[in-house]
C-alpha cells in the first residue's frame, strides 16, 4: 500500500517534489538512507573530534609542530586508502558489507586513540579510523543513490553532508563542555584521565548505534544485479518501489551494465575506443580536489589554533567552532531546499564565488595584523570582526555548494559499470588532497603566516568558478541508469 501520511519535514517536502508513486515506500527509503548518513555524522565526528585535541596531543607526546601536523593529518592517509579500496571492496563485497566493516573500524579508532600513550600508537589508531572515514564518506552518499528515486535523490544524499556537519558540530561541542567541565583540555577528567581523551572516547556511542542499525538495512538492489542476484534484487526492488516498478527498474538496470555482463574493474574507467581515461573521471576527480583546495579542513582541523592564533582564549575559540558548525547545519538546509529544484551546478559556482570572496577578505584581515612581544598575531578590533565574519560566510558558502554538492555527484554521476571504481579514484582523490592541505598548513603558518596560506586557498576557490562552468555537467532529475562515461 501506498506511504501516504507525514513523517516529518523532509519526508513532506520530498513527497512534494512530484506526485507520489502508489507503491513506493517513502518511509522506508527516508528510513534506510538515514542510517546511511550515521556513516556521514561519524565522519563528521571523527573529522572534528582532533580539533580541541591539539594542545593535549603536544603535551602528552612532546610533539614539534611537524609532529603534530602529522598527528592531525595522519588518519587522512587512512582515508585516501579506505575511500579507495573501499570502492573496489564495494563491488566485490557489496555497500552494505563495506559499511559495516567501517562501523567496526569506527568503535575500535575511538577506543585506541583516546587510549593511546605514544605518537606512534596514536597515529596507528588514527589511521584506522581513517580507514572507517573513507569508507563511509563515499559508501554512505553511494548507497543513498542507489535505493532513492531521481526526483529526491539529491535531498536524500544532502542529508549526509547535514550528518557530517552534525557530526562535526556535535564533536565541537562535546570537546567545548568536556573542556570547560575539566578546566582545559589538558585537565583530568573522569577515572583521572584528561579530557582530550574523552573526546576521543565520546565517538564510541554513535560508531556502536552505526553497526547495530546497518543490520537492518537492506543491501544496494543495484549492486545485487551487478552480482547478478536478480532474485534478491527484484525483492529489494520491491520493497522499496512496488512490484509493478520494481520489474521495470530491474530490467533498466540489467540493461546498463556492459555488454557482455562482466564484473566491475578498475580497468573500466578505461575507454576501450581510445584507450584513454573516461572524461567523467577526471571530472570526478575535480571536483574532489578543488573541495579541498578552497581549504575548508583548515578551518575544521585548526579552527581551535587558528582563533588563538589571532588572540582568543582555548575556551572562546571552541565556542567558535561550535557557532561554525551551528552555521553549516543551516547551509546544509538551505540547500536540501534547493538541490532538486536548481540543480547541482549553479550550487557550485554560486558557492566558488562566494568563496572566492570571502576567503579574500580573510586574507585582507590576516595580513594587516602584527606581532606582540611574544610573536603571537594581533589583530585590531575591526580586522578581528572582519576575519570572523568573513570565516564564518566562507563556511556557509561551503555548505550551501561544495560540501553537499560534491558527494551527491559523486555518488550519482558514474555509470552503474563504473560507480565502485570511479568512486575508488575520486574518493582516494579527495583524501589525498585533504591530506596535503592539512599536513601543509603548520609549515604555511610558521613560513608565510596566516594571510599567505590563505592567499592560496582564495586562488583555488577562483580558479574552480571556471572549472564548473565549463567542465560539470547537471545531473539533476536524472535517473542513475542514464549516466553517461
Amino acid at each position: 500500500m501506498a506511504e501516504t501520511g507525514s513523517t516529518g519535514m523532509n519526508t513532506t517536502a520530498i513527497e512534494s517534489v512530484a506526485p507520489a508513486i502508489s507503491a513506493e515506500n517513502t518511509r522506508f527509503i527516508i528510513l534506510i538512507s538515514c542510517v546511511a548518513t550515521i556513516g556521514g555524522f561519524l565522519f563528521g565526528f571523527d573529522s572534528g573530534v582532533i580539533n580541541g585535541t591539539v594542545d593535549g596531543l603536544r603535551q602528552a607526546f612532546q610533539s614539534s609542530s611537524a609532529g603534530v601536523g602529522f598527528e592531525v593529518a595522519s588518519m587522512l592517509l587512512g582515508c585516501a586508502i579506505g575511500a579507495f579500496f573501499a570502492g573496489r571492496l564495494a563491488d566485490l563485497w557489496g555497500r552494505r558489507t563495506v559499511l559495516i566493516i567501517s562501523a567496526v573500524l569506527f568503535l575500535l579508532s575511538s577506543l585506541g586513540a583516546g587510549a593511546a600513550h605514544s605518537s606512534l600508537f596514536f597515529i596507528a589508531a588514527r589511521v584506522l579510523g581513517g580507514f572507517a572515514v573513507g569508507a563511509a564518506s563515499v559508501m554512505s552518499p553511494a548507497y543513498i543513490a542507489e535505493v532513492a528515486p531521481a526526483r529526491y535523490r539529491g535531498r536524500l544524499a544532502t542529508v549526509q553532508q547535514i550528518a557530517i556537519i552534525g557530526g562535526l558540530f556535535a564533536a565541537f561541542l562535546s570537546n567545548y563542555l568536556l573542556a570547560k567541565t575539566a578546566g582545559a583540555s589538558t585537565e583530568a577528567l573522569w577515572a583521572g584521565q584528561q579530557a582530550w581523551r574523552w573526546m576521543f572516547w565520546m565517538m564510541a556511542i554513535p560508531s556502536l548505534l552505526f553497526l547495530v542499525l546497518l543490520l537492518i538495512i537492506p543491501e544496494s538492489p543495484r549492486y545485487l544485479v551487478v552480482k547478478k542476484q536478480k532474485v534478491r534484487a527484484l525483492a529489494v526492488l520491491t520493497q522499496l518501489y512496488g512490484a509493478a516498478e520494481a520489474q521495470a527498474k530491474l530490467g533498466e538496470i540489467d540493461a546498463s551494465l556492459s555488454a557482455d555482463h562482466h564484473r566491475p574493474k578498475l580497468s573500466d574507467l578505461i575507454n576501450k575506443a581510445t584507450g584513454k581515461v573516461r572524461p567523467i573521471v577526471w571530472i570526478g576527480m575535480g571536483l574532489a580536489t578543488f573541495q579541498q583546495l578552497v581549504g575548508i579542513n583548515v578551518v575544521f582541523y585548526y579552527g581551535a589554533v587558528l582563533w588563538q592564533a589571532v588572540g582568543f582564549s582555548e575556551s572562546d575559540a571552541l565556542l567558535i567552532n561550535v557557532l561554525s558548525g551551528a552555521l553549516s547545519i543551516g547551509a546544509c538546509l538551505v540547500t536540501v531546499m534547493l538541490i532538486d529544484r536548481i540543480g547541482r551546478k549553479p550550487l557550485l559556482w554560486f558557492g566558488s564565488i562566494g568563496m572566492a570572496i570571502t576567503l579574500a577578505l580573510v586574507t585582507g584581515a590576516f595580513a594587516s595584523a602584527s606581532l606582540d612581544a611574544n610573536g603571537k598575531l594581533v589583530l585590531s578590533d575591526s580586522m578581528g570582526v572582519l576575519a570572523l565574519v568573513a570565516a564564518n560566510v566562507y563556511v556557509i558558502f561551503f555548505n550551501m555548494s561544495w560540501g553537499p554538492v560534491m558527494w551527491v555527484m559523486l555518488g550519482e554521476m558514474f555509470p552503474n559499470q563504473i560507480r565502485g571504481s570511479g568512486l575508488a579514484v575520486a574518493g582516494a582523490a579527495q583524501w589525498t588532497s585533504n591530506f596535503l592541505i592539512t599536513v601543509t598548513f603548520p609549515v604555511l603558518l610558521a613560513s608565510i603566516g596566516l594571510a599567505g596560506a590563505y592567499g592560496i586557498y582564495t586562488v583555488a576557490a577562483a580558479i574552480s568558478v571556471f572549472f564548473v562552468l565549463h567542465y560539470v555537467y547537471e545531473t539533476k532529475g536524472r535517473e542513475l541508469e542514464q549516466m553517461e562515461g
